[in-house]
């Protein structure tokens, strides 16, 4: 089989982008040649240490500039910046892409240096761990995970098409959908469940010195399942909040309405109501199991 593309540059090989290098090398299907670029001295020693790219290199502009698909795997803050620097040396007739968690804000930020002999093709795969950089990755990450397009009105259809294989050959499952929609999807699947992580973590973290000992000493399964989303990388995580600011407000105010209703049940001994619950949440997480998602 033809690789997808001659040249594949990924810029940021940290969790998603080292993950990719790794299934494109595994797999030998998305790229003839791979490029890695990394800002940090250390982490590009450590991406030729694990081979896992045919080239690694700081400049983003050279490495955008002999690829035909280019990956943004940078945090959604720093898109634009990156986009900046890395469109004005792009092929004409290559491929701009993206794995950004929110869709919108990063669409807005690399818009006003996109090209027209340049197609660009925003996506974002739903997989991921606690850990970040080169290390973290591995070449499985997306199987059977979701990947979701949020291609532009005006895109490129051809380049739809290559990126979906893209995907595809890493493992993933893909759905196409509006940007917006994908941000308001997002905040309830994914940006809420870290936000309330992060928030528990830091309650326990105030409580008196005994209670907090007695805390992380015996810690239940629930708790260690927060603190594990809660140890994610802070700057990617800050990023995010902050650029889906509005669909994560109007999701955290439906949970505290929902909240409270909870606390009223119990305050009332509304039995029924807290069943409901259980079994509603029963049923989602049965949900996930059946689509191979937990």
């Amino acid at each position: 089989m033809e690789p997808c593309f001659d040249t594949l540059t990924v810029i940021g090989p940290g969790l998603i982008g080292s993950s990719v290098l790794r299934r494109a090398r595994q797999a030998g299907t998305l790229a003839r040649r791979l490029i890695a670029v990394e800002i940090d001295p250390a982490f590009r020693e450590r991406v030729t240490t694990l081979g896992i790219a045919d080239e690694v290199t700081g400049d983003a502009a050279w490495a955008a500039s002999e690829a035909d698909c280019v990956m943004l795997c940078v945090p959604v803050g720093a898109m634009g910046e990156v986009a900046a620097t890395a469109l004005p040396a792009m092929r004409p007739g290559a491929i701009l892409t993206d794995t950004g968690s929110t869709k919108m804000s990063v669409i807005d930020a690399i818009r006003p240096f996109l090209r027209p002999d340049v197609a660009y093709v925003p996506a974002h795969p739903m997989a991921g761990t606690e850990y970040s950089g080169p290390d973290a990755g591995f070449a499985t990450l997306f199987e059977n995970r979701w990947c979701l397009l949020t291609p532009l009105a005006d895109a490129d259809e051809k380049a739809v098409a290559r990126v979906t294989e893209l995907w595809r050959l890493c493992g993933a499952r893909t759905k196409t959908m509006t940007p917006e929609h994908h941000d308001r999807v997002c905040a309830i699947v994914s940006h809420l469940p870290h936000l309330l992580a992060f928030t528990i973590c830091g309650t326990a973290d105030d409580l008196a010195d005994e209670t907090r000992s007695e805390v992380l000493d015996f810690a239940a399964s629930g708790f260690r399942d927060f603190t594990r989303i809660a140890a994610s990388d802070p700057v990617m995580w800050r990023d995010v909040f902050l650029s889906n600011r509005d669909a994560i407000l109007e999701m955290l105010a439906r949970f505290t309405e929902d909240a409270q209703a909870m606390a009223r049940a119990i305050r009332w001994g509304d039995e029924s109501y807290i069943v409901d619950r259980i079994e509603r949440g029963r049923s989602i997480r049965r949900s996930l199991i059946e689509n191979k998602q937990a």
